[in-house]
């Protein structure tokens, strides 16, 4: 594995999420690597993609937080560099977000994003 290890200042997981990513590793019997990848389309542009992952891919920028790993591939991280993956849950749910300083403008349900 030559996955890369970064520094927190290049993506970083809060620890809200890595526990949120640790529970539901737990329940699923995968080990608890979340990934992150932005792909085309969504109401803004591009939109955030999240997933349990079994291992890191050998190009993969990593995070960890609290021993949980978060994992972006090269091209997702130009369009995510300096952002923090959080976990938040309010009366309109529960989600993954990002907080991308990247991101020019976004849309309502925090899934999408414009660069």
């Amino acid at each position: 594995m030559n996955a890369t290890a970064i520094s927190p200042s290049a993506i970083s997981l809060s620890p809200s999420a890595a526990a949120r990513v640790a529970a539901i590793a737990v329940r699923q019997a995968k080990p608890a690597i979340l990934r992150l990848s932005v792909e085309g389309g969504g109401c803004s542009g591009f939109q955030y993609r999240f997933g349990l992952a079994d291992a890191p891919d050998s190009d993969d920028i990593i995070a960890e937080t609290d021993g949980v790993r978060l994992v972006v591939d090269p091209v997702s991280l130009d369009l995510v560099a300096g952002a923090v993956v959080d976990y938040v849950e309010s009366l309109g749910g529960a989600a993954f977000k990002v907080e991308n300083p990247n991101a020019a403008s976004g849309c309502g349900c925090g899934a999408s994003f414009s660069v």
